[in-house]
């Protein structure tokens, strides 16, 4: 696992020397950048490493487009999936109860997407605040009642929000850690907002998870960083803060939900942050040898799908995609697989219903195309929530279509 390929000279956290690949994806376009059909012959394609920090263990892309082309127009609205809000709505809950979170509070999420977890609050009359980069996402969390401040967060956007009078006691911070390419400037920003005895929680996709499920799929040039408690624990300490507690969550294929307060907080640690500590010890993530061979493994899924889809094929099968999720055009590009061997994605979500897939150009359409196509097959892209999924359209089986899962291995399921 050495360093190959053009990269980044040093570690964006610590300014080491990266010498190790972690997973070569080769050229493939910008995950969440679903394209209309007039845009496709402009279509850019980018290198997709990632390496490993044998200083500070830090799993992080090579440097590629700049965050704004990335975020300044997104097409993935949280409120898209179901199980996705209900998530959101009992963490409010929950911290509610824990932190006595009520109508003399003030919340603050980042990358607060369309406003689907503050809504939550705004229902309790908490006073809350989102910080979305993405503006016409935003536009959305604004016209549902959702105050929202369009700009990316870090120190300075944080001392401006501050300035107001007014600072939080709690933050949230889901799926963005790892999307910000500089996390001491991110971090710093929760250190200058956060009020003195305040909470911020942040989930992320465990590495830990990535590397025993095969979940390399995850990989996409808007993912910087892929996360451990190890690297999070000290990128909390560069700004002064700490973690408190942890929970694992199963989101994403297995998320950590971190609870950070600042250094001098009265916050005490819990027993399930020495426990986590312990099992990332034992799978070697504070050391170089837990990230060896996974290039092997990402291989073998390939050839899994590809032998999966030949077959298909042979047989004169139809094949569909559920989800035009960013792992799935990540998996997909890897693969080589697109249109027409996949002959439409399905997809709630209206921002991306007439576009195409990136890379493979597959159309992505309204999900009631599903009953209209019968496809044999229907491949669940956001594996994450394929129970959902197969629970909600069940009704293929009534022309013997089955769904598919290619992660960590391709599986076909029997419904009915």
């Amino acid at each position: 696992m050495t360093r190959s390929g053009a990269g980044p000279a040093a570690c964006r956290f610590c300014g080491m020397p990266l010498r190790h690949v972690f997973a070569d994806l080769g050229l493939t376009p910008l995950a969440n950048r679903n394209l209309r059909p007039d845009e496709v012959a402009a279509e850019k394609k980018y290198p997709l490493i990632t390496r490993v920090c044998d200083n500070c263990l830090l799993v992080q892309a090579d440097d590629s487009v700049p965050p704004d082309a990335i975020f300044s127009d997104y097409d993935y609205l949280s409120s898209a999936s179901f199980g996705w809000v209900a998530h959101a709505g009992h963490y409010c809950r929950d911290m509610a109860r824990r932190f006595k979170i009520g109508g003399d509070s003030f919340v603050v999420e980042i990358a607060s997407n369309d406003g689907y977890l503050l809504e939550h609050f705004v229902a309790m009359g908490v006073p809350v605040l989102g910080v979305e980069p993405a503006a016409n996402v935003a536009e959305i969390a604004i016209k549902a009642g959702v105050p929202t401040e369009v700009a990316f967060f870090g120190v300075e956007t944080a001392r401006k929000i501050a300035a107001r009078g007014r600072k939080a006691d709690l933050m949230a911070a889901n799926n963005v850690l790892a999307h910000v390419p500089n996390s001491r400037d991110f971090v710093g920003g929760f250190a200058e907002l956060l009020a003195p005895e305040g909470v911020a929680t942040f989930e992320f996709p465990h590495v830990m998870n990535l590397i025993e499920y095969v979940q390399f799929d995850t990989i996409y040039h808007e993912h910087f960083f892929y996360l451990s408690l190890f690297t999070v624990e000290k990128i909390m300490a560069s700004a002064g803060l700490r973690v408190f507690d942890v929970q694992e969550l199963s989101t994403h294929g297995g998320s950590l939900r971190l609870f950070v307060c600042h250094d001098g907080a009265s916050h005490a640690p819990g027993e399930r942050l020495a426990e986590m500590r312990r099992r990332e010890h034992e799978k070697a993530l504070d050391r170089i040898d837990g990230y060896t061979g996974f290039a092997a493994r990402i291989a073998a899924v390939k050839d899994s799908f590809l032998t999966f889809v030949a077959d298909a094929e042979r047989r004169g099968k139809t094949i569909a995609g559920y989800g035009a999720a960013a792992k799935g055009s990540t998996f997909l590009n890897y693969c080589g697989v697109g249109y027409p061997r996949i002959g439409e994605v399905y997809d709630r979500s209206v921002l991306k219903q007439g576009k195409l897939t990136p890379g493979g150009h597959i159309p992505i359409v309204p999900i009631e195309r599903l009953a209209e196509t019968k496809p044999d097959y229907v491949v669940i892209l956001p594996w994450n929530i394929a129970d959902e999924v197969r629970q909600n359209m069940a009704f293929i089986s009534e022309w013997d279509g089955h769904f598919v899962v290619a992660v960590p291995r391709t599986h076909v399921f029997v419904e009915g």
